[in-house]
Protein backbone atom coordinates (compact mmCIF):
# COMPACT_ATOMS: atom_id res chain seq x y z
CA UNK A 1 0.00 0.00 0.00
CA UNK A 2 1.30 3.46 -0.78
CA UNK A 3 0.35 6.90 0.42
CA UNK A 4 0.67 10.46 -0.81
CA UNK A 5 1.28 13.48 1.40
CA UNK A 6 0.15 16.77 -0.10
CA UNK A 7 1.49 18.77 2.85
CA UNK A 8 3.75 18.43 5.86
CA UNK A 9 2.25 16.84 8.97
CA UNK A 10 3.62 18.75 11.96
CA UNK A 11 3.60 16.80 15.22
CA UNK A 12 3.07 18.99 18.28
CA UNK A 13 2.81 18.23 21.97
CA UNK A 14 4.69 18.31 25.22
CA UNK A 15 8.02 16.57 25.78
CA UNK A 16 7.44 12.86 26.18
CA UNK A 17 4.37 12.81 23.93
CA UNK A 18 6.24 10.70 21.36
CA UNK A 19 6.66 13.22 18.56
CA UNK A 20 10.02 11.80 17.48
CA UNK A 21 9.50 8.09 18.23
CA UNK A 22 5.95 7.94 16.83
CA UNK A 23 6.82 10.34 14.02
CA UNK A 24 9.57 8.06 12.70
CA UNK A 25 7.20 5.08 12.59
CA UNK A 26 4.41 7.10 10.95
CA UNK A 27 6.84 8.40 8.31
CA UNK A 28 8.05 4.85 7.67
CA UNK A 29 4.47 3.58 7.29
CA UNK A 30 3.52 6.42 4.94
CA UNK A 31 6.77 6.20 2.95
CA UNK A 32 7.48 9.84 3.77
CA UNK A 33 10.62 11.56 5.04
CA UNK A 34 10.88 12.16 8.79
CA UNK A 35 12.43 15.41 10.00
CA UNK A 36 13.04 16.53 13.58
CA UNK A 37 13.12 20.33 13.85
CA UNK A 38 15.24 20.15 17.03
CA UNK A 39 17.87 18.07 15.17
CA UNK A 40 17.87 20.62 12.36
CA UNK A 41 18.44 23.44 14.89
CA UNK A 42 21.32 21.48 16.45
CA UNK A 43 22.89 21.00 12.98
CA UNK A 44 22.47 24.67 12.07
CA UNK A 45 23.88 25.92 15.39
CA UNK A 46 26.53 23.20 15.68
CA UNK A 47 25.68 22.80 19.38
CA UNK A 48 23.16 20.94 21.49
CA UNK A 49 19.85 22.48 22.54
CA UNK A 50 20.92 22.65 26.22
CA UNK A 51 24.10 24.44 25.05
CA UNK A 52 22.06 26.92 22.97
CA UNK A 53 19.77 27.60 25.95
CA UNK A 54 22.79 28.09 28.24
CA UNK A 55 24.83 30.26 25.87
CA UNK A 56 22.18 32.28 24.04
CA UNK A 57 18.98 31.85 26.09
CA UNK A 58 15.52 30.60 25.23
CA UNK A 59 14.44 33.69 23.18
CA UNK A 60 17.38 33.16 20.78
CA UNK A 61 16.54 29.45 20.53
CA UNK A 62 12.88 30.25 19.76
CA UNK A 63 13.95 32.66 17.00
CA UNK A 64 16.12 29.97 15.38
CA UNK A 65 13.30 27.46 15.83
CA UNK A 66 10.93 29.67 13.80
CA UNK A 67 13.51 30.12 11.03
CA UNK A 68 14.15 26.38 10.80
CA UNK A 69 10.43 25.58 10.91
CA UNK A 70 9.74 28.00 8.06
CA UNK A 71 12.55 26.48 5.96
CA UNK A 72 11.34 22.92 6.61
CA UNK A 73 7.73 23.79 5.77
CA UNK A 74 8.92 25.17 2.42
CA UNK A 75 10.46 21.79 1.60
CA UNK A 76 8.82 18.63 0.33
CA UNK A 77 5.95 17.19 2.44
CA UNK A 78 7.19 15.17 5.39
CA UNK A 79 6.41 14.12 8.94
CA UNK A 80 7.89 16.91 11.03
CA UNK A 81 8.51 16.54 14.76
CA UNK A 82 8.77 19.85 16.63
CA UNK A 83 10.07 20.77 20.05
CA UNK A 84 7.48 21.02 22.79
CA UNK A 85 7.55 24.82 22.83
CA UNK A 86 7.40 25.41 19.07
CA UNK A 87 3.60 25.55 18.89
CA UNK A 88 3.40 28.25 21.60
CA UNK A 89 4.49 30.86 19.09
CA UNK A 90 1.66 32.52 17.19
CA UNK A 91 3.99 32.95 14.22
CA UNK A 92 4.84 29.22 14.23
CA UNK A 93 1.15 28.26 14.43
CA UNK A 94 0.45 30.55 11.48
CA UNK A 95 3.34 29.06 9.45
CA UNK A 96 2.12 25.54 10.19
CA UNK A 97 -1.52 26.36 9.33
CA UNK A 98 -0.48 28.04 6.05
CA UNK A 99 2.04 25.45 4.86
CA UNK A 100 1.16 22.21 6.66
CA UNK A 101 -1.18 20.78 9.26
CA UNK A 102 -0.73 20.31 13.01
CA UNK A 103 -1.37 17.01 14.74
CA UNK A 104 -1.27 17.00 18.55
CA UNK A 105 0.00 13.88 20.27
CA UNK A 106 -2.06 14.29 23.42
CA UNK A 107 -1.05 12.51 26.62
CA UNK A 108 -2.01 12.90 30.27
CA UNK A 109 0.51 14.47 32.60
CA UNK A 110 1.10 11.15 34.39
CA UNK A 111 2.06 9.46 31.08
CA UNK A 112 4.40 12.33 30.14
CA UNK A 113 6.09 12.33 33.55
CA UNK A 114 6.63 8.57 33.37
CA UNK A 115 8.39 9.04 30.02
CA UNK A 116 10.63 12.02 30.84
CA UNK A 117 11.45 11.74 34.53
CA UNK A 118 14.68 9.77 34.05
CA UNK A 119 16.03 11.84 31.16
CA UNK A 120 18.48 14.70 31.58
CA UNK A 121 18.21 15.90 27.98
CA UNK A 122 15.33 18.30 28.68
CA UNK A 123 16.73 21.79 29.41
CA UNK A 124 13.41 23.04 30.79
CA UNK A 125 13.37 20.24 33.38
CA UNK A 126 16.84 21.01 34.74
CA UNK A 127 15.31 22.58 37.84
CA UNK A 128 14.94 21.68 41.53
CA UNK A 129 11.42 20.23 41.04
CA UNK A 130 11.10 18.86 37.50
CA UNK A 131 7.62 17.37 38.13
CA UNK A 132 6.28 20.79 39.18
CA UNK A 133 7.90 22.34 36.08
CA UNK A 134 6.36 19.70 33.79
CA UNK A 135 2.97 20.30 35.46
CA UNK A 136 3.32 24.04 34.88
CA UNK A 137 4.27 23.51 31.21
CA UNK A 138 1.34 21.09 30.79
CA UNK A 139 -1.17 23.63 32.14
CA UNK A 140 0.37 26.48 30.17
CA UNK A 141 0.72 24.69 26.82
CA UNK A 142 -2.35 22.44 26.60
CA UNK A 143 -4.67 25.28 25.45
CA UNK A 144 -2.24 26.00 22.59
CA UNK A 145 -1.88 22.36 21.54
CA UNK A 146 -5.68 22.17 21.51
CA UNK A 147 -5.60 24.57 18.52
CA UNK A 148 -4.09 21.82 16.34
CA UNK A 149 -6.32 20.63 13.50
CA UNK A 150 -6.11 17.00 14.65
CA UNK A 151 -5.10 15.01 17.70
CA UNK A 152 -4.27 11.46 18.69
CA UNK A 153 -4.83 10.40 22.29
CA UNK A 154 -2.05 8.44 23.96
CA UNK A 155 -2.88 5.81 26.56
CA UNK A 156 -0.91 4.32 29.44
CA UNK A 157 1.26 1.44 28.22
CA UNK A 158 0.38 1.91 24.53
CA UNK A 159 3.17 0.56 22.34
CA UNK A 160 4.93 2.81 19.85
CA UNK A 161 3.62 0.64 17.01
CA UNK A 162 0.03 0.91 18.26
CA UNK A 163 0.35 4.68 18.68
CA UNK A 164 1.81 5.01 15.17
CA UNK A 165 -1.03 2.92 13.73
CA UNK A 166 -3.57 5.06 15.58
CA UNK A 167 -1.89 8.19 14.20
CA UNK A 168 -1.91 6.91 10.60
CA UNK A 169 -5.63 6.08 10.95
CA UNK A 170 -6.39 9.61 12.21
CA UNK A 171 -4.48 11.06 9.25
CA UNK A 172 -6.35 8.87 6.76
CA UNK A 173 -9.75 9.69 8.31
CA UNK A 174 -9.19 13.46 8.27
CA UNK A 175 -9.22 15.21 4.88
CA UNK A 176 -7.31 18.16 6.41
CA UNK A 177 -4.24 15.92 6.75
CA UNK A 178 -3.57 15.83 3.02
CA UNK A 179 -2.74 12.12 3.33
CA UNK A 180 -4.31 9.82 0.76
CA UNK A 181 -4.05 6.08 0.19
CA UNK A 182 -3.28 4.87 -3.31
Amino acid sequence: MSYTLSKTIVLVGLMGAGKTAVGKLVAQELGAPFVDSDEEIVKAANMSIPEIFERDGEPFFRQKETQVLDRLLEGPPCILSTGGGAYMSEENRRLIANKGVALWLRADLSILWERVRHKNTRPLLRVANPHAKLTELYKERTPFYAKAEMFVESEPDITLDAMAEKTVNVLLENPLSGVTKE
